[in-house]
């Protein structure tokens, strides 16, 4: 939608201003912190960044599904994906149970 300012100048108008498209939202975030990790505002927990990192892949991966030649977000996806297997790795070693535990809970095969 655009709205006409002047004779020659238009403004864009979309769902990323009002934050009705936005797929991750704060109140989103929050969740996963405050069920995978200790409290909502405790956002540097391994397991709370694990389970971001895992809804973003698989939204990349829907929008990939559609979009095969983007390749800035296949960059973006593969690079997502290293992140957090380095993430499931530094938990692996030093606390398997939670290694265990959040494998388990996002369902993601190692």
């Amino acid at each position: 939608m655009r709205s006409k300012i002047g004779d020659t100048f238009y403004i864009w108008t979309n769902n990323i201003f009002t934050g009705r498209n936005m797929y991750l939202t704060t109140e989103k975030k929050q969740e996963f912190f405050k069920s995978f990790g200790t409290s909502e505002v405790d956002t540097g927990t391994a397991e709370g960044q694990i389970a971001l990192f895992s809804y973003r892949i698989s939204h990349l991966t829907e929008h990939l599904k559609k979009n095969r030649k983007d390749f800035s977000t296949q960059r973006a996806l593969i690079k997502m994906v290293g992140k957090r297997r380095r993430l499931l790795d530094y938990l692996k070693e030093k606390d398997i149970e939670r290694y265990r535990q959040i494998i388990k809970a996002l369902k993601i095969r190692k």
